[in-house]
């Protein structure tokens, strides 16, 4: 019998992350996702993943030189971006117009993790009317980004905060992006390729999802004497609130208690907690609303919601919360296209036909 959405089919086996709905875990490469998120490095947790261990400290000392010689972007690249940001496209539609031009110099998985946050950070600067900020090699992978935004190098909790995110997003079982990078790897096809369609499916939004309207939301509210009544208003006219339910998760997300603590920390090191404390009181009363208004659904705060409030907190715009998502998951769909290449196995699913059958031809002037 079909099933819908391939909900419940197993299509292959990974030793890379596994997603437990039920019990609200995830285990990334054998660590479970609060344990690599709060201490690794994101070069450490690609590492980690490409590899199937942690890396030694020379091995690790390696990969940052081989990601830091290899971030510049081919001078096409940049007049793509000119003509992305002339036309105002979507920073998704211009990440995956980008990204397919890597291969003019490269299709080293290195490189392709290396030229992400420098294709995200110069278009983001050309939407603004400014001149992109060419990458540093001497900055960790985080640190550079965030340097390639505004020409500052980002203190040591900014840092931390967007590392934290980049490791707890970084893989999550056979989502629509990475299955889509496998089904393209078991093609035989490249690596760019394989990223460039995976950028496509994340593109979706029932995939890549809503972050900025999680924060939205909190803006609107204002104060924690308004959140009953907002939230209660949207409810009973049948909006959805961002931030909360999961397609998998069936209890709270994992991942929004890793941010979550993340968030805290960088907020109150900050000197001021007043979003924090906000949005936490925002999330208790969604949480107790939706029980009421629907009840058994067993809808819980999903990575949305504290995504939106920690990249806020380091600083990022909206407009960048799906693309810095990217940056972090490029290196779970290389890790998942080397698995797959492993297999050496086309993925080719059956269908179940449910159109007419006997049908006689009629010629075109009986039509």
């Amino acid at each position: 019998m079909a099933t819908t959405g391939l909900e419940g089919v197993v299509a292959a086996t990974t030793r890379l992350s596994d997603v437990d709905g039920e019990r609200g875990e995830l285990v990334i490469a054998g660590f479970p996702v609060a344990e690599l998120a709060s201490n690794a490095t994101f070069e450490e947790t690609t590492w980690l993943l490409w590899h199937g261990d942690l890396p030694t400290g020379k091995q690790l000392d390696d990969f940052r030189r081989e990601l830091g010689a290899q971030r510049e972007i081919p001078e096409a690249t940049h007049r793509l971006l000119r003509d992305c940001a002339k036309a105002d496209v979507d920073p998704m539609d211009a990440l995956r117009i980008a990204a397919g031009t890597i291969s003019l110099e490269s299709e080293d998985q290195s490189a392709i993790v290396a030229k992400f946050p420098t294709i995200v950070a110069a278009f983001w600067r050309l939407t603004k009317g400014q001149t992109p900020i060419a990458p540093r090699e001497d900055l960790d992978h985080a640190a550079n980004f965030l340097y390639m935004l505004d020409g500052e190098e980002p203190n040591a909790e900014r840092v931390r905060g967007l590392e934290t995110y980049l490791n707890t997003v970084v893989d999550h079982g056979f989502n629509a992006s990475t299955f889509t990078c496998r089904v393209i790897t078991s093609t035989g096809s490249d690596l760019v390729s394989a990223v460039v369609g995976a950028i496509g499916a994340l593109k979706g939004p029932l995939h890549g999802g809503a972050p900025g309207p999680a924060l939205e939301t909190v803006f609107e509210i204002g104060d924690a004497a308004r959140a009953e009544q907002v939230l209660r208003g949207k409810l009973q006219s049948g909006e959805r609130l961002m931030g909360f339910g999961h397609r998998v998760y069936k209890v709270r997300d994992p991942r929004a208690d890793v941010l979550g603590a993340a968030a805290e920390r960088l907020y109150r090191r900050a000197g001021d907690m007043s979003l924090y404390t906000l949005a936490r009181h925002v999330e208790a009363t969604a949480i107790r609303l939706l029980e009421e208004f629907k009840p058994g659904r067993r809808l819980q705060t999903n990575v949305e919601f504290y995504t939106a409030l920690l990249l806020h907190g380091i600083g990022l715009d909206v407009s960048l919360f799906t693309p810095t998502f990217a940056i972090s998951r490029v290196s779970g769909w290389i890790a998942h296209a080397l698995e797959q290449r492993e297999a050496a196995r086309l993925i080719r699913p059956k269908s179940e036909y449910s159109g007419r059958r006997d049908r006689t031809w009629t010629p075109i002037q009986n039509r």
